[in-house]
């Protein structure tokens, strides 16, 4: 499993992902799920991935191969005239993948699904967010869904929903993800760090700013230290509950 976010501003884009893949508690690997493609000046393209690991390579590597391979082997993201354009062929390629592993004799009780998010900008466009099942069809990250989420999704996705605001600086913004991701870091051991993140600001149309934490970051563990204590006052601050004993 895993724990991948896609966040929309009115700034720009925000991604954060964890690194961990794991086939049983004995088999634990650390595992890129970001990955960029870009044209300066013309486009920024972001995807997460989760799911199988063999799948969502596969799909990662024909995406890169259809980018720099012949014109025969298209389409290729590079040449998408809109985002929406882009995550259609996301999810193509990502159908195809999965079908031909259950084509091709693979043990029927496996699990080849997966899905990603997908996001950035085209020249002429405003920077956008898809969802894309392993079905291959998507959503849109909208004003109502301003941020997407593939994985673990749901300890991280209280404090979003409380915390969230479309004018967030990107400052705001990646604090708020540490406490997402480090909620679910402390709630399941298939999700944790390193966590890479991605900051995309909005008409630059060029590779988003990145970062890798790691568990020594000093800024994550004092947002993770200073997140559990708040949690401990506020708790305490908290009206008493009034039980009756009859």
């Amino acid at each position: 499993m895993t724990y991948c976010v896609g966040v929309k501003l009115n700034s720009g884009l925000v991604f954060m992902s964890d690194t961990r893949t794991n086939a049983g508690v004995d088999n634990v690997s650390v595992f890129r799920k970001m990955f960029f493609w870009d044209v300066p000046g013309d486009r920024s393209i972001t995807i997460l991935t989760a799911g199988n690991l063999a799948t969502t390579q596969t799909t990662i590597g024909l995406l890169h191969e259809r980018t720099k391979a012949p014109g025969a082997r298209s389409p290729s993201i590079l040449r998408a005239e809109t985002m929406f354009q882009v995550a259609q062929i996301v999810g193509r390629t990502l159908r195809e993948v999965i079908a031909e592993y259950k084509a091709h004799g693979h043990d029927g009780s496996a699990d080849f699904t997966a899905s990603l998010i997908v996001g950035g900008q085209i020249a002429g466009a405003e920077p956008t967010l898809f969802l894309v099942y392993p079905e291959g069809n998507f959503i849109e990250a909208s004003d109502d869904t301003p941020f997407l989420q593939i994985g673990e999704t749901k300890y991280g996705r209280p404090i979003l929903v409380r915390v969230y605001e479309p004018d967030m600086t990107f400052a705001d913004t990646v604090k708020l993800l540490m406490v997402s991701f480090d909620s679910t870091i402390k709630a399941n051991l298939s999700v944790g760090l390193p966590l890479d993140l991605a900051i995309y600001e909005a008409g630059t149309l060029d590779r988003p700013t990145r970062r890798r934490i790691v568990e020594s970051d000093r800024e994550y563990r004092a947002i993770s230290d200073g997140w559990a204590d708040a949690l401990r006052v506020a708790f305490k601050q908290l009206p008493d509950v009034v039980l009756d004993d009859t």
